[in-house]
């Protein structure tokens, strides 16, 4: 019998023969008609030794004993029998471990009845089963690592990476279970918010290594230190959370102070004792049931408080206690608004000469007109500008309003022709690489003489980057302006570098200045700037000058000018005039625009 493949099932004839076990096709009565390559190649037979045997012929007498006795019947009743265990005698005559499976085909149409018999090697069903339990075992620590990568994952999403505290996410997390406490047997949630003093110092001297080494450090003590119902986070650098229940006020706080103490604690880093002191806010929730955002802001808040009024101390947070942020955040955008409305304003203090008690220039000091809080000193919004970048165009209209009323003047008023404004530079702007540019268009738009525009820098803001600083000095000197140390005394001068920059004078601090006439040391560090001035051809400025007892020790020491209160207070320029005139050095000058 040959495999009648059809026209509909065009790829039958190959699947039987390239089946991957063994098929054999019989009669009714048993007798083989036909079996694929597979068995074939298998069983060493070709098709024409086994057309007409039945299959128990190629079994020992045991197995033909089992098939007659069990196979047949079992066919005649149910159709069908399943992987028997039968050993198949192949051509070279030797026996085969098989699985035997067959079922019979009833007769139908004109398809005669027949017995399909398919041969499983066993040899190669323990293979494909030992394969199949093997793939089974991949599959299941397939799924375990997937579900330890997912719990790695999901632990990492929520820890910090590199103290191995909750980091925000994690914090977040807990929310509800931390909220949930806080009415628990009569307590009240609290966080506590941790800021390490001075730590950018750490980095920027020893290296960001260390510094992690040192934030590691810092969060297995607070770990330690805190109690173990404590939830510790690391927010972000070097701030870090506790939140804990507690029985009152005074406990918090104890905790806070357990936790400055245990940060005290020297360390060695880098071969270096190093002593961390912190700074924390604390903030206890309130029984209208705070946020965990809210608590958090409020522990912010006192934290602020502890950094403005020492450091390494901690403050509880006062419920009417305003958000310095918030109010510094309006304040910003309040003088952004000044700047572009207008309500700047310029005061001008005088530089006497100390040789002929002459005014040589003055100072220009910006106020600015609060709408609600009157006129506000420097003090009151410098540092904010500074930070924020405002101060880039606030120190650009400073200039260009000094020069507007100098070259006013200057029309008005030849004899004032030779008058020098004085105007600071912020350390932000000393770095603008436009600021040379914005310097000389500002000149050119108010034809003034560069010669009497002078630039006065700070001796921090210089050496911060002094390389950085030489090149900003030379491209302004390159212009013709004269340049001035400013606070000469409180930073960390190079002598090098002093010698480097092409300034043409020290501005001594007002803070040695204060001390002439009631301290000797500051006597003698005035005196000796003025002698380090001269001794590399700068002129000496005195600033803060309000005695007349301190105006003869200059005049004695040989210091060049000097400003302060004791020759006038910082004018609008609607008053400069007078001053002038009874300085008797510009008189006749027409009153300022």
């Amino acid at each position: 019998m040959t495999v009648n493949t059809g026209a509909a099932l065009p790829d039958f004839e190959m699947w039987f023969q390239k089946a991957p076990c063994g098929y054999l096709i019989a009669d009714d009565a048993g007798h083989l008609e036909t079996a694929n390559d597979t068995f074939l190649r298998w069983s060493g037979y070709a098709l024409t030794d086994l057309q007409g045997l039945k299959v128990q012929d190629l079994m020992p007498i045991g197995d033909q004993i089992l098939y007659s006795t069990h196979c047949i019947p079992q066919l005649d009743i149910a159709g069908a029998v399943s992987e028997l265990a039968v050993d198949i005698i192949g051509a070279d005559g030797n026996r085969r471990p098989a699985l035997l499976s067959a079922a019979r085909f009833p007769a139908s149409g004109q398809r005669a009845a027949c017995v399909g018999i398919i041969i499983f090697s066993a040899h190669e069903r323990r293979l494909f089963e030992k394969d199949l339990v093997s793939a089974l075992r991949a599959a299941e620590e397939s799924e375990s690592r997937r579900a330890s990568a997912e719990k790695e994952l999901h632990r990492l999403a929520l820890h910090d990476r590199l103290t191995g505290l909750l980091n925000r996410a994690g914090l977040e997390s807990k929310l509800d279970q931390l909220l949930a406490t806080r009415d628990e047997h009569g307590r009240t949630l609290a966080v506590l918010y941790v800021d390490l003093d001075h730590f950018k110092a750490v980095n920027d001297s020893l290296g960001h290594a260390a510094g992690d080494r040192l934030l590691v450090a810092v969060a297995a003590r607070i770990k330690a230190s805190a109690r173990t119902t404590s939830t510790v986070a690391r927010l972000s650098g070097d701030e870090f959370i506790v939140v804990d229940s507690f029985t009152s006020q005074k406990a918090a706080t104890s905790q806070a102070e357990g936790l400055l103490a245990t940060l005290r604690a020297p360390l060695l880093l880098e071969g270096l004792e190093i002593v961390v002191s912190a700074s924390i806010g604390v903030a206890m929730a309130a029984k209208e049931a705070d946020t965990m955002d809210e608590l958090i802001r409020r522990a912010d808040i006192a934290l602020y408080r502890a950094k403005a009024s020492g450091r390494n101390q901690w403050e509880l947070h006062r419920p009417a206690e305003a958000d310095p942020t918030v109010d510094r955040l309006r304040t910003i955008g309040e003088l952004r608004s000044g700047i572009s409305e207008g309500a700047l304003r310029v005061y001008y203090q005088p530089r006497v000469d100390l040789r002929s008690g002459t005014a040589s220039g003055v100072e220009s000091l910006v106020r600015w007109q609060h709408p609600t809080r009157g006129l506000l000193p420097p003090s009151e919004f410098i540092g904010m500008a500074e930070d924020s970048g405002l101060v880039r165009p606030l120190g650009a209209w400073v200039l260009d309003e000094t020069l507007r009323q100098a070259e006013h003047w200057s029309q008005q008023c030849p004899t004032v022709q030779s008058l020098q404004y004085a105007v600071n530079l912020s350390a932000r702007q000393l770095n603008d690489p436009e600021l040379a540019r914005m310097v000389e268009e500002a000149l050119k738009v108010r034809s003034v003489d560069p010669g009497r525009l002078l630039l006065e820098i700070t001796e921090t803001a210089l050496m911060t980057n002094p390389e950085a600083a030489l090149a900003s000095l030379n491209d302004l000197k390159d212009l013709g302006v004269g340049l001035a140390v400013d606070d000469f005394g409180t930073g960390y001068s190079s002598l090098t570098y002093l010698k480097k920059f092409p300034v043409d004078e020290l501005k001594i601090d007002r803070s040695f200045i204060a001390g002439l006439g009631l301290d000797a040391g500051d006597a003698a560090i005035v005196a000796s700037c003025i002698d380090l001035a001269h001794a590399v051809g700068l002129r000496a400025v005195a600033e803060g000058v309000e005695t007349l007892e301190q105006v003869q020790m200059l005049k004695g020491m040989g210091c060049d000018l000097a400003q302060g209160y004791h020759f006038s207070q910082p004018l609008p320029a609607l008053l400069l005039k007078p001053w002038l005139d009874e300085n008797a050095a510009h008189n006749g000058c027409p009153d300022p625009e």
